[in-house]
Order: structure tokens, then sequence, then C-alpha cells
């Protein structure tokens, strides 16, 4: 790949997707490139960027797909998760118990890659906020590769990622392939039913999302892009954060110098800045009686 085909390339990727490619990443997205123009018989990157710029579009979700970073894992930045369920979570409980707020809980996870992530947060929500308590929770998760979308509509992982995975939620939520499936293990029916999966480019105008989101994560999503392009999509995160909603961010991002619409309200974590944050030290944690059992597909009756 030439310079001048990788300022091509680079140009194309950042105006569709927002993701800025230093001059470093040169040799990493030829060799990504590489791989989807064998599939094609394509020889030239001459070539490949002449069907990108000439074709009905779809070519360009295959470029996306091959350049996405889908790097992932259960319970990432475990701290996320445990504000979420030991701050948070009460004071939702706390305010529903007072009829301040219904039993309904929206959460957007709006870099899913392969699922880990809004799995991970459906196993809290389940474990906290179980529908037999009348908490109904709707967990939306989008990614730009719809490589990743697919396989997390799927649910299906390695069997080694459960070592990831708290061993009470492991038991609780998780169907473990046998025969022909063993080695993998898939998300029961009780958490598959509150994620929906679907395709989101965050550098598109608008969303084909209903909000507002009560949560949403977007985590190690915003180092991808500039400073333009994180001004933007920070922007249009907000246009779907509920009035009182958090907002989760990856450890490594910060919203200085983005926006002064959000202030902190936790470890990466950020609120509207004119929103009052209720002092969780002031709710009690509710005490919650776990499912047992690292179950077998085939014993549970779910086909993996």
């Amino acid at each position: 790949m030439t310079e001048t085909e990788f300022d091509r390339f680079k140009t194309l990727i950042y105006e569709e997707a927002g993701i800025h490619l230093g001059p470093g990443k040169k040799d990493l997205l030829a060799g990504r490139l590489t791989r989807r123009m064998r599939e094609l018989g394509i020889r030239t990157f001459r070539e490949y960027y002449h069907r990108l710029l000439h074709g009905d579009g779809t070519e360009r979700v295959h470029c996306l797909n091959a350049v996405s970073t889908n790097e992932t894992h259960f319970f990432r930045e475990p701290k996320h998760f445990e504000f979420l369920r030991d701050d948070l979570i009460p004071i939702w409980m706390d305010r529903a118990d007072a009829g301040v707020m219904p039993r309904r809980l929206r959460i957007w996870s709006a870099a899913c890659a392969t699922g880990e992530e809004p799995y991970s947060l459906a196993m809290v929500a389940s474990d906290r906020l179980p529908a037999s308590s009348g908490w109904d929770v709707e967990i939306q998760a989008t990614d730009l590769s719809t490589t990743a979308v697919e396989r997390a509509r799927a649910a299906v992982w390695s069997i080694a990622k459960a070592d990831e995975i708290p061993p009470e939620y492991l038991r609780a939520y998780m169907l473990r392939g046998t025969g022909c499936q063993q080695g993998k293990m898939k998300a029961g029916p009780e958490i598959r039913s509150m994620v929906r999966v679907g395709r989101v480019n965050l550098n598109d105008e608008a969303y084909p999302l209903a909000g507002p989101f009560d949560v949403i994560f977007c985590r190690n999503v915003l180092i991808y892009f500039d400073i333009d392009s994180k001004v933007r999509v920070l922007q249009r995160l907000l246009n779907y954060l509920a009035p009182d909603g958090y907002l989760f961010l990856g450890q490594v991002e910060s919203v200085h110098g983005l926006t002064d619409r959000l202030r902190a309200a936790g470890p990466t974590v950020y609120v509207l800045a004119d929103q009052s944050i209720p002092d969780p030290s002031e709710v009690d944690a509710p005490q919650v009686t776990r499912a047992d059992g690292w179950r077998d597909a085939m014993a549970s009756g779910d086909d993996l």
C-alpha cells in the first residue's frame, strides 16, 4: 500500500465511520484490507478503492467490518459493573418502591462488539432487577461491524470465556454446550430475552433507535476518533440519554474539553451537568438470592 493509497482509504474510512487512522496504522490497515481483497479476488488496493467508490455501498460495510476492532471481554472494566450494581440499582429500586419511577430500565450498549458487554449488563440487571419483581429491563446492543452484530445476536462464545464471568452468574445465566457443541457456551433464555442487537454507525447524523436511555455504555470507542468526531458523537449520544441518565465511557476516556453538558458521577461515569445525583450511601443494598447450577444446554431443553 502506497502512501497515496493509504491517504485515500484513511479519508474514506474517516468520512464513513469517523475513525481516525494515524500514520502508524498503514501496515495494520493494509493487512486487514488484504484479507477482504483475497475473498473478492481483487489483487490491488487501487482496484479495491475503485470498488468502494463506485459500488452500491454494500462493500463499504464489509470494509468497515475489516477495519473494526472488536476486542472485548465479559465484565471488562469491572468497576463500572460494581458501580451499576452497588450504587445505581439500589437507587432505582428505592425510587421505584417510592413510586417515583416505573419498574422499567432501558440500557444501550453502543459499541457491543461480539456481545460480551450487553450480556454482562443483562446478568447484573436480571440478578438485581428480576422480572419476577415486576422489573422490565431492555438492553439495546449495537455495533458498527455487521460481523460482530451477528455474533452478538447468536450469543454463543468459547467456553474459555467462562473464566471472565463471576461463578454465581455463570451458573445462573449461561448454558454449557454438550455433544457436538462441547467447548462452547450460550447465554440462557433469561438474559437473551432482554437483549436486542442491531447495527448502528455512531458517525451517522441520527441513529435508528428510540430513546431515551437510562444508561448508555459507550466504552473504548472515543479513543478511535479525532477531536471533531468525539465532539459530534458525544453530542449525539446525549440526545439519547434520559435527563437523569448515566453515560459510561472507557477508563482511558474523558469528556474534558469535549462538552460542558456533563459532570462526573463515578469512575468515568457522567450525568448531565444540571442534574442532581442521589447519594448511594443513603440507600441500602438489596439482598438477592441467586439461582445455582452451571447448566447444560441439553439438560435445560435449550439447544445451543
